[in-house]
């Protein structure tokens, strides 16, 4: 009877964990088996271990983990560095893509350093800029180039000319003008124009002073008989602006516009040697230096405050008085206005006497009574009959608390267009 072999030792398994196979253990004659020698354990012999043939790779090795994002701020924050864009705001978000950078372990610390380096010096260069003015150098600049883009052309309307402004109005900008018959309704007349001296741009205000002064000065020449101009008429004018004196425009146009916007002109306020007679021309001119005398007055309304002002006014104004009843003598008139202007020349040199004695008073109560008697003697009210006769306009204008002479004077505000 065959004895089966005894239990072998514990073979180790294959590799994929099925055991080897036992060969069958040799047999002497007598059925004992054969003694086993014992095996050398060799390096394939050992047990894989448990998990399987391959090792697991461990965390920070695998080569499927993803890396760490890039903080958004820090892109941000060196795009506006770069760009010299908002340095301000690229410099807070550097500043605040290094803090979430250390809190959330992300990447572009790089990038947050560069940004907030070349903000900081947009931030210093812009500083420097409105420091030195160089930002109204680059305004400037950009406003000629838009000048530039849109032709840079300049317009002029002529001495004579009427017109009416876009939108009505005669203050603002202007670019350009409808040039209409002054015999019509129209916005404004042009009564002069004038061209400041050569040279930069002498500011906004400069400009403005110079037409004020000139245009005032001016309207007489166009205009010799005030009293004909209407209440509701001032003057006006274009003046060049900064972009335009840099293309040669030196030109200011001054005019007569009314006060009301909504309203208009009709027909024209010429009236000079074109439109007026020899005698005409004569009283005019002899009036006009008396009130080139009454618009010299002192800026203090009270003798009390300034009496050697007010006392080398007088002596103006009595100069003056010497002067347009000299014009006025001189001239030849025709038999109906001989009469009126005759009364007329007595007035004035009464009134030049009065005056005369206000500027050698010692004080105001001196200068007082011998200003008032001078003053009623040329009240525009006498000079009416003489006008009259002359065919000029007869009804005074209205005065404003500033005064005016015999004949009118005065002048408008001058509001820049």
């Amino acid at each position: 009877m065959a004895i089966p072999p005894p239990p072998g030792p514990e073979q180790s398994p294959d590799p994929y964990g099925q055991p080897y196979p036992q060969a069958p253990q040799p047999q002497d004659p007598y059925g004992q088996p054969y003694p086993q020698a014992p095996q050398p354990q060799g390096p394939y012999q050992q047990p894989y271990p448990a998990q399987g043939p391959y090792q697991t790779w461990g965390q920070g090795y695998s080569p499927y983990n993803r890396p760490s994002s890039v903080n958004g701020l820090a892109i941000a924050a060196l795009v506006l560095g770069v760009l010299c864009f908002l340095p301000a705001v690229g410099l807070i978000l550097g500043v605040i893509a290094l803090a979430q950078i250390k809190k959330r372990g992300e990447r572009g610390k790089g990038m947050a350093v560069g940004g907030i380096v070349m903000s900081s010096i947009g931030v210093l260069l812009l500083v420097l800029t409105f420091a030195t003015g160089g930002a109204r150098d680059f305004w400037d600049g950009f406003q000629d180039a838009a000048d530039d883009a849109g032709g840079g052309v300049t317009f002029s309307v002529d001495k004579g000319e009427c017109f009416n402004a876009p939108g009505g109005s005669l203050e603002g900008m202007a670019y350009d003008v409808d040039r209409v018959s002054c015999a019509g309704e129209h916005d404004a007349e042009v009564f002069a124009n004038f061209s400041m001296p050569a040279g930069g741009y002498p500011g906004d205000s400069k400009v403005t002073d110079v037409a004020d002064t000139k245009c005032f000065t001016l309207q007489d020449q166009y205009a010799m008989d005030y009293w004909a101009v209407p209440d509701n008429v001032d003057v006006y004018y274009f003046t060049p602006t900064r972009q335009s004196w840099k293309l040669g425009d030196r030109e200011i146009t001054c005019m007569f516009g009314n006060t009301d916007e909504t309203a208009s002109l009709t027909g024209s306020l010429r009236n000079d040697a074109s439109t007026l007679d020899a005698d005409q021309v004569a009283y005019l001119k002899a009036a006009h230096v008396l009130n080139a005398a009454m618009d010299t007055a002192p800026d203090e309304e009270y003798v009390e405050d300034d009496l050697p002002g007010h006392k080398e006014w007088a002596t103006r104004m009595s100069d003056a008085l010497a002067e347009q009843a000299g014009l006025l003598r001189d001239h030849s008139f025709a038999p109906a206005a001989e009469k009126p202007v005759a009364a007329l020349v007595k007035d004035i040199e009464a009134a030049r006497k009065e005056w005369a004695a206000a500027a050698d008073a010692a004080d105001a109560d001196a200068f007082y009574p011998h200003y008032e008697k001078g003053s009623k003697l040329i009240d525009p009210a006498r000079t009416v009959t003489a006008r009259k006769a002359l065919g000029l306009a007869a009804t005074p204008p209205a005065y404003d608390e500033d005064g005016g002479g015999q004949d009118g004077g005065g002048g408008g505000t001058g509001a820049e267009v």
